[in-house]
C-alpha cells in the first residue's frame, strides 16, 4: 500500500467509514424529504414513446427496490475490500448524487408514469410517511416506497447508483464488465416495472457521469505530490 494510504490501514478507517455511511443515509433522508413533499403536488404524465413498446411485469415492479439493491450493495462492498480510498470516494459521490436528485426531482415536477396520481389526489402525512420509507424493512416488506414514491422521476437513482458502481469499476480491469451487466439488468428492472420515463434514465447517465468527473478531479487535485 503506497504511504499516502497507510493511514487507512488502522482505527481511522473505520472511524471514516462509519462517518461517511452516516453521511451517506442522511443524504439519502434528506432526499425522500424533498420527494415526498413533491409526491402531494399534481404533476402531468408525460408521453413515453420506448415504454409504449415495453410490458410491464408486475412482479418485478414489485420488487424492484430488492433486485436494486443485489445490484448494488454487493458489488459496492466489493469494492471496499479492494481499494479501501476508493470505495470511500465512491460513497461521497453517491451522496452527492442523492442530495442532487432531491433538489431536481420538485424542479422537473413529473407525474407518475403508470396511473392516476394518487399521492396529490389523496394527500398523506409527511413525517410519519417520510419514516416508513426511510426505514428498509418497510420500504421493502411493507411496499411503502412503491405507495408513496410514484414521482421520484428525474433523474433514475436505480440508474445512477449502478452506472456510479460500473465508473468506479473501471479500474479493476475486467471486473468492470461484471458492473456493467449489473448496471444494464438494473437498465431492465426500470423498464419492465415502468418505474422511469426514458428521459429520465438518459438524465442519470449523462449527470452520474458528470459527478464521476468531478469526483476524479477533485481526487487529482488533493493526491499528495
Amino acid at each position: 500500500m503506497d504511504t499516502d494510504r497507510a493511514w487507512l490501514r488502522g482505527w481511522r478507517f473505520w472511524v471514516l467509514l462509519a462517518g461517511l455511511l452516516v453521511v451517506r443515509y442522511a443524504c439519502h433522508g434528506l432526499m425522500l424529504l424533498a420527494v415526498l413533499a413533491h409526491e402531494m403536488a399534481p404533476a402531468p404524465a408525460l408521453p413515453d414513446l420506448v415504454l409504449s413498446h415495453v410490458p410491464y411485469v408486475p412482479l418485478v415492479a414489485r420488487w424492484n427496490y430488492v433486485l436494486w439493491l443485489l445490484c448494488y450493495v454487493p458489488p459496492a462492498i466489493w469494492i471496499g475490500f479492494r481499494d479501501r480510498p476508493v470505495f470511500l470516494r465512491l460513497l461521497a459521490t453517491d451522496g452527492a448524487l442523492a442530495l442532487l436528485r432531491g433538489l431536481v426531482v420538485p424542479l422537473t415536477g413529473l407525474g407518475p408514469v403508470l396511473g392516476p396520481d394518487i399521492n396529490a389526489l389523496h394527500p398523506f402525512r409527511l413525517w410519519p410517511t417520510w419514516g416508513a420509507v426511510l426505514d428498509p424493512l418497510q420500504a421493502i416488506l411493507g411496499n411503502s416506497a412503491g405507495v408513496y414514491l410514484t414521482k421520484d422521476l428525474f433523474f433514475s437513482g436505480h440508474i445512477a447508483t449502478t452506472f456510479l458502481l460500473y465508473l468506479f469499476s473501471r479500474r479493476f480491469g475486467r471486473a468492470a464488465w461484471v458492473f456493467l451487466g449489473l448496471n444494464l439488468a438494473t437498465l431492465a428492472i426500470v423498464f419492465l416495472a415502468h418505474l422511469h420515463y426514458t428521459i429520465d434514465v438518459i438524465g442519470a447517465y449523462a449527470i452520474t457521469y458528470a459527478a464521476y468527473r468531478v469526483s476524479e478531479r477533485l481526487a487529482l487535485r488533493h493526491k499528495p505530490a
